[in-house]
């Protein structure tokens, strides 16, 4: 489905447009934030479809971001997929027990990232 809208929370310019490139290229709108604390604003602010979060971000990091927008309601239920190059068994375990919807290993593998969200946008909480 297409037209959503896509919150990306990385503070990574490369990765950022990437995302950005192979997501509106798919049809979604997409806004950015560079920060844990502005993504969780937005988040608040625009009631996106998806949240692709970045775990080590400047300020807070992708997991506290996780736990504020999994702490109010009017974000809770957004599904929140993590993308980190952090990919040990024990990075991938906290990411995972902390509550993220979906998981992504960078660099991304596009043909994976694209089904990833399309799972997610189809089936919320899958």
């Amino acid at each position: 489905m297409a037209n959503e809208l896509i919150l990306v929370v990385e503070d990574n310019d490369k990765n950022r447009k990437l995302v950005r490139d192979v997501l509106t290229f798919k049809g979604y709108e997409i806004i950015e934030a560079e920060t844990g604390e502005e993504g969780v604003h937005l988040a608040q602010e625009r009631h996106p479809s998806l949240i692709l979060m970045d775990i080590r971000l400047p300020g807070i990091d992708g997991i506290e971001a996780l736990r504020q927008l999994r702490a109010e309601e009017a974000t809770r239920e957004i599904p929140i997929m993590a993308m980190t190059a952090s990919v040990m068994t024990a990075d991938r375990q906290k990411i995972t027990d902390a509550g993220f919807d979906a998981f992504q290993s960078k660099p991304l593998k596009v043909s994976d990232f694209v089904a990833a969200v399309e799972r997610l946008l189809d089936h919320p909480g899958k």
